[in-house]
């Protein structure tokens, strides 16, 4: 007959195996939801993308002095999340942009004063209040990338942005002289 310590050990055996089992997959399904979550940011980033193209190739069949007289006479619309981001030029409004753009611009306009100098993005995504997961960080740089391509931002050699406008080229428009 086994004693009943002998059974209280192999019950105590029997739980750590399912323990230790029960570890190991919640490891490989956190390593799973990261690279899901991975492929979501990607895919947001792909369709802002398209959506940006298919609007510029729009608007490349629209003649150019048509479009400049209908954004001086009609005010700039409200952003829609996902919507595109204009070039900057003097007079534009932030508020063209969708929350997520301006938080971004909000969080590097707030340091200048400061005389703080640039940030990373995972900083900004810190700062935004978000979690640093690779992901979320991915995502913000891709923002902050696009608003210094357009003009809202500055994007240093090392990929770093801070505070500052400037005006930029958008093709086919001729230069103003």
């Amino acid at each position: 007959m086994a004693s009943v310590l002998g059974m209280l050990e192999e019950r105590e055996t029997a739980a750590r195996v399912r323990v230790e089992g029960l570890r190991d997959e919640v490891a490989r399904l956190a390593g799973v939801l990261e690279v899901a979550e991975i492929e979501l940011d990607r895919r947001v980033i792909a369709r802002e993308e398209l959506v940006e193209a298919l609007a510029a190739s729009a608007a490349e069949t629209t003649a150019s002095t048509e479009a400049e007289a209908e954004r001086k006479t009609v005010p700039s619309p409200a952003p829609v999340p996902g919507s595109i981001v204009p070039p900057w030029r003097e007079g534009l409004p932030v508020t063209v942009l969708a929350l997520d753009y301006q938080r971004i611009l909000s969080v590097l306009d707030e340091r200048q004063p400061a005389g703080q100098g640039p940030m990373k993005a995972k900083e900004i995504t810190a700062k935004l209040g978000l979690q640093a997961t690779s992901a979320k960080v991915e995502g913000v740089r891709s923002k902050a990338r696009r608003l210094a391509e357009r003009g809202w931002l500055m994007q240093e050699a090392s990929g770093m942005f801070s505070a500052g406008r400037r005006p930029v080229a958008v093709p086919g428009t001729a230069p103003s002289a």
